[in-house]
């Protein structure tokens, strides 16, 4: 992707290795106050958490106003952050000029995330305001050796990681909101997100580079662009995409189902290992979709073939109703053609007048 807004409200239980139970931070007990600005007390609390391994920070029912804050590592040991409650983003979008993000993770080993709270971005105040620009309400994880990769940013982007496990999400914006991804994830291994309910203005779920061994099952995606692989191929150095699995999802009413998507004139990449299995769709556009053209808003030049080779890519047992009288949609490039590319089991029927179509180019059936 490009630039990207992402200001969303997010409901979530995430776990990335499990602790034990220890020593509680409660924010009130540093001065906490419901419908209060709470920033100072948690940066307290955490600070004190952190110095005790095992321990958790808590932050009890109710709806408390939270600034800019990033809640720093190395920690002494594994460490909870538990929401009951919900955390409000500042409304006025200057305040996070030049900063980093909204609730900031740095440099943690062991955390977990849980509670069943909410992190609200207020992102309807920027929505009027901000066009396509960089925009940093968000809420990041980092762990050492890494860091925010260029000016990418969405409501929950988990890069350089391994082993994290995201359950129970709901993420929610609405589909008229310009560029609010749900999930990107880039340069990371082992990722499994199972039962997620993300409504966006863009992709519910992205994968960027060097993303490898990932499991996507019983996702509901709608409103939103889909489940996407890509954008691939616009930047330097991009690292291959690989063991891609998407299993059991459902997307409503969404611009896109399930495609890849490069740069047309790009640098080279691969992207392989790729399957879609047991997705229902229920009047979703281009249902079907590897898109080697990709080219938003025409900032691109169509004059060379993308060269991000993708290969071993399978679309089974997809079923429902599609937007676009295009039902299935295989484009790829002409210098680099997909290879041992499957589609099995595809049921979509058009939801206008006429029977579904499909199109296939430059790829090579397995």
């Amino acid at each position: 992707m490009g630039k990207k807004l992402s200001i969303a409200t997010i409901s979530l239980l995430l776990l990335l290795k499990s602790t034990n139970a220890g020593e509680v931070f409660d924010v009130k007990s540093y001065g906490a106050q419901i419908n209060g600005d709470i920033t100072q007390a948690l940066t307290q609390a955490w600070r004190a958490a952190c110095a005790v391994a095992g321990s958790k920070v808590v932050i009890s029912t109710g709806t408390y106003k939270l600034g800019l804050v990033t809640l720093l590592g190395p920690c002494k040991g594994a460490i909870e952050f538990n929401l009951q409650g919900t955390l409000q983003a500042p409304s006025d979008i200057e305040s996070f000029k030049g900063k980093d993000g909204w609730v900031v993770f740095e440099r943690i080993d062991s955390l977990t995330v849980l509670g069943g709270g909410v992190f609200d971005g207020q992102g309807q105040m920027a929505w009027q305001k901000i066009i396509v620009r960089k925009s940093t309400i968000a809420t990041y994880f980092l762990f050492p050796r890494h860091y925010i990769k260029g000016q990418q940013i969405f409501p929950y982007q988990p890069f350089g990681m391994q082993e994290l496990a995201i359950q129970n999400i709901t993420i929610t914006a609405p589909g008229d909101s310009p560029n609010t991804d749900g999930i990107h994830i880039g340069q990371s291994s082992q990722i499994n997100i199972t039962n997620a309910n993300i409504g966006t203005g863009d992709d519910c779920i992205s994968i960027g580079d060097g993303t490898q061994d990932v499991t996507i099952k019983q996702v509901t995606c709608g409103p939103g662009h889909g489940i996407s692989i890509g954008s691939l191929g616009r930047y330097q150095n991009e690292q291959p995409v690989s063991g891609i699995r998407v299993i059991g999802a459902t997307l409503s009413n969404t611009l896109n189902g399930v495609r890849i998507k490069t740069w047309p004139a790009s640098l080279s990449g691969t992207a392989s290992d790729i399957h879609f299995e047991n997705v229902i769709m229920d009047n979703v556009g281009n249902p079907v979709l590897i898109d080697q053209n990709y080219c938003p808003n025409n900032q691109c030049s169509n004059k060379s073939p993308s060269k991000v080779k993708i290969s071993n890519v399978s679309f089974k047992n997809i079923r429902g109703t599609s937007s676009t009288l295009e039902a299935v949609k295989l484009v790829c490039s002409k210098s680099v053609p997909c290879q041992q590319v499957v589609v099995a089991n595809i049921d979509l029927a058009y939801k206008g007048s006429g029977s579904a179509t499909s199109t296939c180019v430059n790829v090579q059936p397995a």
